[in-house]
């Protein structure tokens, strides 16, 4: 039977990377968005309003996925409204596509506030995990949207009779201009706008990620864990951390994201410098940088997620993610985390995104 997809966020760090590796290996591809874009060859659009369920009948009224990847979220300002907003989201398309009983899987993209708490309540004493985190680790006792959104998917699943697959990534690392959560690009900018100024490329975050292990994940390794998922018996049904698969610390991985740029670097020197504070009035600067270096954004908010980076690189805590669970199912993907870096930055160049 032809494997169809549906992916939830196709423009997004992780949609686009999933897009382009399912249709290298001859999905039929959808992708949905409330604005969808069509700058991936053989990728089909499909717009629709997750929050909107009288319009979704008529929006897929064409599409009858096998497999669903949800790889999108809407940031709220409080945990309850990203319950509320997010949890909707899930039920209302999984409710649209119902009575077409063609959906064979559905897999869903969470992440590590899974085990470290959500915005609301992030990383803080009392909620603080042991580290490596493992897929058996229980949940916590607060409210966290990720809850919500796998139980929409474990309902949904015993209605309908699909399987599932939840994917755990930690910072993921890849190209999404508008992306809500993105590090890699966010780094490049603030490394950008060092170079242009002549200012050092200061670590903004805590001292415990400074010295502790750390990893993160490649869009594209993510695309092959929920790839090889949807199509492996032995995957079906489980919960999965997804990682490059190496550790490093920051204080390693510093000095050779500088060097990349060219630009002097200074370590953590006994406080915290949040990139939000340190961008706040950047955005008139980057107007300026783009045009002189004729760049395609020149908004700045719509490559920096600096609020996120601060969330990620401010956690009191080192933090290293398990992987042996898909790996003894045969998911053996490995990435080298300072690769993922370079690749990126090479990428934003190409793409006239950074100077």
């Amino acid at each position: 039977m032809d494997k169809i997809a549906l992916i939830v966020g196709a423009s997004g760090i992780v949609g686009s990377n999933l897009a382009k590796e399912l249709l290298a290996t001859g999905w039929t591809t959808y992708g949905l968005a409330r604005n969808p874009k069509t700058d991936i060859a053989g990728l089909h659009p499909v717009a629709a309003d997750l929050l909107h369920p009288e319009t979704l009948a008529a929006a897929l009224a064409d599409v009858a996925p096998t497999h669903i990847f949800l790889t999108s979220w809407m940031r709220q300002e409080t945990e309850a409204e990203n319950i509320r907003v997010n949890g909707a989201m899930v039920r209302n398309l999984l409710a649209a596509l119902s009575p077409k009983h063609s959906v064979q899987h559905v897999a869903l993209v969470t992440g590590l506030k899974h085990y470290l708490g959500p915005f609301d309540s992030y990383a803080r004493g009392g909620s603080l995990p042991a580290t490596p985190l493992r897929e058996e680790q229980p949940r916590l006792d607060l409210e966290n949207f990720y809850y919500a959104q796998e139980d929409e998917v474990f309902a949904a699943a015993a209605r309908d009779g699909f399987s599932w697959s939840i994917h755990r990534p930690h910072t993921i690392i890849g190209q999404a201009v508008g992306n809500l959560m993105n590090m890699g690009t966010t780094l490049a900018v603030y490394a950008s706008l060092c170079k242009e100024t002549g200012q050092p490329f200061r670590w903004p975050g805590s001292e415990a990620q400074w010295n502790g292990l750390s990893d993160v994940t490649d869009a594209r390794v993510l695309a092959k864990q929920l790839a090889w998922a949807a199509t492996t018996e032995a995957a079906r049904n489980q919960a999965f951390n997804i990682t490059n698969g190496d550790y490093f610390r920051w204080s390693w991985l510093w000095p050779r994201l500088a060097d990349w740029f060219g630009v002097e670097w200074e370590g953590y020197d006994g406080t915290v410098h949040p990139l939000e504070a340190e961008l706040a009035d950047a955005a008139d600067r980057w107007r300026d940088l783009a045009t002189r270096h004729q760049l395609a954004v020149t908004d700045l908010n719509k490559l920096a997620s600096p609020w996120h980076t601060d969330l990620d690189l401010g956690r009191p805590i080192e933090v290293m993610t398990d992987m042996s669970k898909s790996r003894q199912l045969g998911f053996m993907v490995y990435q080298r985390t300072e690769d993922s870096f370079f690749d990126l930055f090479a990428q934003l160049r190409a793409d006239r995104l950074i100077p």
